[in-house]
């Protein structure tokens, strides 16, 4: 699996020509929020890969041979670090933890999108649905700086070792590791034919109060999965079973009255924003399979919301 924005490993070209540096910013976002599975902290580790080398003085930054691999090194390093502080905060978190969902910021504006904004500089692909980004969540971090460098990214093992710091072959062996987590969550890697329909007619359900039709469109084992980090109302648990869902769902809707529902994509692939007042207020990916939705992940948390702040109906 590789991403069309990945360069030539240790990308740049010798020298600290500026165009260089500031043109590695759109891979270095793309492989951040990989890492991370947040963009806001995806942002915050880029900025301080930037800082890092904007602190070395001239002579130090004209001596680096590939400044794109000494960026990546460093981005690298500080996620490595992030995810080792992530899982203690996990565990702190109020409720289910899920990654932060994007959207498609061309489908919403119907324009040019603004490349100042970070969630325009990553690349919608498989690599970033919200099934892979969970399954991602269950590697430890060596695991998943490793596979995500060298399957996403394409980079060697050699220099996979250099920042996660082991040796080439214990490094392969994190990504092999990592690679029978993700065959064995049997995480969906294309497209569904038909994955678009499929979520209208959730929608039209959900709005319809159809809780037959919401049950006949969940497969009976389905898991719906909420994340309101404690700052809003939300499922502590995953909410498991068809019948189950679909009166979560149904209560949801009668709790708020004028809730819109549009359909949008979500990390690239068909998925539902509410929208209150204008507002979105959650924003749900989801996983079919068969015909069936299998896994709902809605994203209430507004901090993780804040990417779709500007966007409402077309």
């Amino acid at each position: 699996m590789s991403t069309s924005t990945s360069s030539t490993p240790g990308g740049g070209r010798p020298g600290a020509d500026p165009g260089v540096i500031v043109g590695e910013r759109g891979r270095l976002t793309n492989l951040t929020y990989r890492l991370l599975g947040s963009l806001a902290e995806a942002e915050d580790a880029v900025q301080e890969t930037y800082a890092r080398w904007y602190a070395m003085p001239t002579h130090r930054q004209e001596a680096i041979e590939s400044p794109g691999a000494w960026l990546t090194t460093v981005a690298g390093r500080i996620c490595l670090d992030l995810l080792g502080s992530a899982r203690a905060r996990r565990e702190r978190y109020v409720g289910e933890w899920v990654p932060e969902p994007l959207p498609d910021r061309a489908e919403w504006t119907g324009g040019p999108a603004d490349p100042a904004d970070p969630a325009d500089r990553v690349t919608l692909d498989e690599s970033v649905n919200m099934a892979f980004l969970v399954v991602l969540e269950s590697m430890t971090p060596a695991e998943r700086v490793a596979f995500v460098l060298h399957d996403v990214f394409r980079y060697p093992f050699a220099e996979i070792a250099g920042i996660i710091g082991r040796t080439p072959a214990a490094c392969r062996q994190l990504a092999t590791s990592a690679r029978r987590r993700v065959r064995a969550a049997r995480v969906p890697t294309a497209p569904t034919a038909g994955q678009a329909g499929l979520v209208r007619e959730f929608k039209e359900a959900w709005e319809a109060r159809d809780i037959k039709a919401l049950v006949g469109l969940l497969a009976p084992d389905a898991t719906m999965i909420a994340d309101g980090g404690g700052l809003v109302g939300a499922a502590l648990r995953p909410v498991e079973g068809a019948e189950r869902i679909a009166e979560y769902l149904i209560t949801i809707a009668d709790r708020a009255p004028g809730l819109t529902l549009l359909e949008r994509s979500v990390n690239g692939r068909p998925g539902l924003v509410a929208q209150h007042t204008g507002a979105t207020v959650t924003v749900a990916a989801f996983e079919l399979t068969d015909g069936r939705v299998t896994r709902i992940w809605a994203v209430r948390n507004p901090e993780k919301l804040r990417p779709w702040a500007q966007t409402g109906p077309r």
